[in-house]
């Protein structure tokens, strides 16, 4: 699943460390995301949604 993660932590001047503070995560756990080698769970997506205030199709896109 491709996601604007990257993009949307850089426009907020955030770290990765910052980000996964921010959701109760591991900084590598952001990294694996951000890279496409692991998927968030719905509750995770539900938080980037609500701190980036924008819907999780927004965010992540499907590669079908």
């Amino acid at each position: 699943m491709k996601n604007r993660l990257k993009d949307l932590r850089s426009e907020n001047n955030w770290t990765q460390a910052q980000l996964a503070k921010e959701t109760g995560v591991s900084r590598q756990t952001i990294n694996a995301i951000e890279k496409g080698k692991f998927d968030p769970s719905l509750p995770l997506a539900f938080k980037f949604s609500k701190l980036f205030n924008l819907k999780i199709e927004d965010i992540f896109i499907s590669e079908e």
